[in-house]
């Protein structure tokens, strides 16, 4: 059979998977390992590449191009990926060039935040857009941009760091920055904001002081915990501050937001929508949907099949 790969590298995980062609990629095989039982990046490439052999031999799978989302910096166009913080060593590694000298086929490299983004417009909640945007909402908050029907990765593949946006002069450190976008709205930073209020806080609340991550307070707030239910509210006053100014930029038709925002985001809406309400114009605000990723825990498989899927259709356009 005709298959596509896609390779999902992170700083944890790496995953290889197999995939019949078609408008949406249907999933027959998988191998993953931790990339920590890896010594350096040739050993990662070569577990990979394995990988790669395994699910082509037991799936007998005729392989038509290679996909791969990896952490950035990156330099997609070089197919280099460029000292990822979270995988010490991998400096100037030229990824592209060995998966296309091992398996001769056509490879293509995006950065996660970009994979992603190109995964849920092809294959979930962004399908028939030309304008969207991707937000991560995850451990971190980054953005990836499908501007007039394609992605748009900028000059040296930085497009859509939004997380480094500066919402407040003093908040919670996200990116590197007091007060940023990444700061108020990802996992650390709403742990990072949480705790700030707790040391300010003076009611009742089933939460402590060594216990405040994500997790806890979205479990807290839904059980109706006042102080778990005003961390959030915070949190979406800053996610409405900061999707208006991406929408009054880029004017998308639809903001598909990950992760926390798919588990959460009825605790975040009402604020989000007020802040929306008073900073975004309100032409462009009125044709924004904004909705939650659908492809769940799947999104780095199909970001991966994204990446190739994307760079077949530009060969085939050029």
């Amino acid at each position: 059979m005709d298959a596509w790969i896609g390779l999902d590298i992170g700083g944890t995980k790496c995953a290889a998977v197999c995939a019949l062609p078609g408008e949406t990629p249907v999933i027959v095989d998988k191998i993953r390992f931790e990339t920590a039982k890896c010594s350096g990046w040739q050993s990662v490439l070569g577990a990979l590449s394995d990988a790669v052999k395994t699910l082509s031999a037991r799936n007998a799978a005729h392989i038509l191009g290679i996909g791969i989302s990896c952490g950035g910096p990156l330099n997609s166009r070089r197919g280099r990926i460029l000292s990822p913080p979270n995988l010490p060593g991998w400096d100037d590694v030229p990824i592209v060039d060995y998966f296309t000298e091992k398996f001769g086929v056509p490879v293509f490299l995006q950065n996660d935040a970009n994979a992603c983004a190109v995964a849920e417009w092809k294959f979930g909640a962004g399908k028939g857009c030309r304008n969207m945007i991707f937000l991560t909402f995850g451990t971190g908050l980054g953005a990836g941009l499908i501007l007039d029907g394609k992605l748009y990765s900028g000059t040296n593949d930085m497009a859509g760091e939004v997380g480094h946006i500066r919402l407040a002069q003093d908040g919670p450190i996200g990116y590197g920055k007091h007060g940023s976008f990444e700061g108020f709205c990802s996992g650390g930073g709403i742990a990072r904001l949480a705790a700030q209020m707790y040391a300010q806080y003076s009611g009742d609340t089933v939460l402590s002081a060594d216990n405040l991550t994500a997790k806890s307070v979205a479990d807290a707030a839904e059980r109706g915990d006042a102080f778990a239910k005003s961390v959030y509210h915070a949190c979406g006053k800053r996610l409405g501050q900061g999707l208006s100014v991406l929408i009054d930029i880029l004017n998308p038709e639809r903001i598909v937001i990950g992760s926390i925002f798919s588990r959460s985001g009825h605790l975040l809406r009402e604020t989000m929508q007020e802040e929306l309400e008073k900073e975004a114009l309100s032409l462009a605000a009125s044709v924004c949907q904004i909705v939650p990723a659908e492809l769940g825990e799947s999104i780095g498989d199909y970001a991966a099949l994204g990446v190739l899927v994307s760079g077949l259709e530009e060969i085939k356009n050029d």
